[in-house]
């Protein structure tokens, strides 16, 4: 599963460790996390993140 980079702040989601504060369990794709999740560092939504290569 790919990790993926905030274009605004940096945040890389890593679904390994998934973003429990948020309630996403470790394992989750980002595919597969809700449209409604936001950046938990800077607010930003989905739309807003890029695959890091």
């Amino acid at each position: 599963m790919k990790k993926y980079v905030c274009n605004v702040c940096g945040y890389i989601y890593d679904p390994a460790e998934g973003d429990p504060d948020s309630g996403i369990a470790a394992g989750t794709a980002f595919e597969d996390i809700p449209d409604s999740w936001l950046c938990p560092l800077c607010g930003v939504g989905k739309t807003d993140f890029s695959p890091v290569e």
